[in-house]
């Protein structure tokens, strides 16, 4: 049985869902009452709530947690950094000596975001808990359910596709293929164990902001017009997102600090080995399905 954190989110889902479809039993924490689902076993309960945290992991074989703060930063230490701290005491207190944490590629340039500081300092934490650990730090995450990148496909439907500057390029990966590596990661070992990784979709030097946006576009059966906005425009364009949509804007003027910097691709040293995890989406066809669910769904 594993322990899963954050299942109800955007990676938790495609990792229940991927764990239930191989026989693997789950129990899962969620804030709210879920339906019952075949295989799941719910935990009721938050990062805060100690009693909980130790009934998700008693008689777990390993951890993987997912749950973490993206979008509120006055909740990034709160959430990414003692929830993080929470999670480890509790694995700790059950005898769970497994523990997969999922952070992110953010955490590479901790100085650049609020958030990326907050997962670089859970990273910390996971390191030196003395657990059997391995640090996952995926790139941006696109694939059914994201309401990040699924931005993007809304504007290119609409034809104009604001981009960060120019000479930025990054990395992505679909969220199964990264749910199928989360759980490729569970019996740890040798080369595995003690790790840090930095999964994407197999592109060698990840895609420029054109590159992408074009790609998008082709997905939804459009050709947009790209327009490079410098970090002013995006700091702009932040602080009318949240006059306009408060707590809900997506473009944040944290985010922009790291939309900004010019490398968000992986580092070829930190790609899982080749022998544990290849993904296999390929990303056009990723795009493409991801357009064909917003689309069943009625969101574009």
């Amino acid at each position: 049985m594993l322990a899963i954190t954050g299942a109800t989110g955007f990676v938790g889902q495609a990792l229940l869902g991927r764990a239930v479809n191989s026989d693997i039993a789950v129990r899962a924490l969620a804030r709210k009452s879920q339906d019952r689902r075949d295989g799941v076993e719910w935990v009721r309960g938050d990062l805060d709530a100690a009693d909980q945290l130790r009934a998700l992991m008693r008689g777990t074989e390993a951890v993987i947690h997912v749950a973490g703060v993206v979008n509120d930063a006055a909740q990034f230490e709160r959430g990414n950094v003692r929830g993080t701290l929470n999670v480890i005491e509790a694995a700790k207190a059950e005898g769970v000596s497994r523990f997969i944490h999922v952070s992110s590629l953010s955490a590479r340039e901790p100085d650049l975001s609020a958030y990326g500081a907050s997962k670089a300092k859970a990273e910390k934490l996971v390191m030196a808990s003395g657990l059997d650990w391995t640090i996952v730090r995926p790139p941006g995450i696109y694939g059914p359910r994201d309401i990040d990148y699924f931005e993007m496909f809304r504007l290119a439907k609409w034809g104009l596709m604001p981009v960060p500057p120019k000479e930025g390029r990054a990395s992505i990966i679909h969220v199964d293929d990264l749910a199928r590596l989360l759980l490729a990661l569970v019996p740890g070992g040798e080369g595995i164990s003690s790790r840090s990784f930095e999964p994407d979709d197999g592109r060698q030097h990840g895609w420029s902001h054109y590159e992408l946006a074009r790609a998008v576009g082709w997905a939804i059966g459009r050709r947009p017009w790209v327009v490079h906005l410098s970090r002013a425009s995006l700091e702009r364009a932040a602080r009318i997102d949240r006059r306009l949509r408060g707590a809900k804007a997506r473009l944040t003027e944290d985010r922009v600090g790291y939309m900004a910097h010019p490398d968000w691709v992986v580092s070829h040293g930190q790609r899982p080995p080749a022998g544990l995890w290849r993904p296999i989406i390929p990303t056009r066809e990723g795009l493409k399905a991801t357009a064909q669910w917003y689309r069943a769904q009625g969101w574009i």
